[in-house]
């Protein structure tokens, strides 16, 4: 096993961690803060967007199942890297798309993730990447967000529900839930 953590940024991070927790090969998955300038900010002060963070997941994953690559894949899959500041009609820097290396390494290939999926939109991709500065785990009630209340919730039935059934259709190969389904 070859452990690695990743930390993206795609939007609300009740998207993205749920769409990560059912990738063969991420083992743990955190909903968090990072990339802002205010020292143990909570969910209230980032969805003010004063102070600087993203809205973020760290992935913990092993990297002899799923690489980084197609980590980074994922993704680009599952968000709209062109819309600057936002994802649909989440607004503000906090739900910005950004990569958030652990290594030079990681760094590289965020570069060419960048570049192999810019070939797929007319818009510019605006993911930025940026340097990988304190991680503030989110709220308790913010981890597993959508597994626990998703099917109460009118925001996760109306938009974190359609982009799962969506990535869930395209990456068929890569879900656990497929692979415990054929055990």
């Amino acid at each position: 096993m070859a452990i690695e953590q990743a930390t993206l940024a795609g939007g609300c991070f009740w998207c993205t961690e749920a769409i990560y927790e059912d990738v063969i090969g991420i083992t743990a998955v955190e909903s968090g803060y990072t990339g802002g300038e205010t020292t143990n900010p909570d969910y209230r002060s980032v969805c003010s967007g004063s102070t600087g963070h993203a809205e973020a997941v760290r992935l913990t994953f092993d990297s002899d199942e799923i690489g980084y690559g197609d980590v980074l894949d994922i993704f680009f899959a599952t968000h709209d890297p062109t819309q600057l500041n936002r994802q649909g009609n989440d607004v503000g820097t906090q739900y910005r798309s950004a990569i958030f290396p652990h290594s030079d390494e990681q760094k590289a290939e965020a570069k060419a993730a960048i570049e192999r999926v810019q070939a797929d939109w007319s818009d510019p991709v605006v993911t930025t990447i940026e340097p990988l500065e304190t991680w503030y785990k989110a709220e308790d009630y913010h981890q597993d967000y959508f597994e626990r209340e998703g099917a109460r919730n009118p925001y996760c039935m109306a938009v974190v529900a359609p982009k799962l059934q969506k990535f869930r259709r395209s990456f068929q190969e890569r879900l656990k839930s497929r692979a415990d389904a054929e055990a």
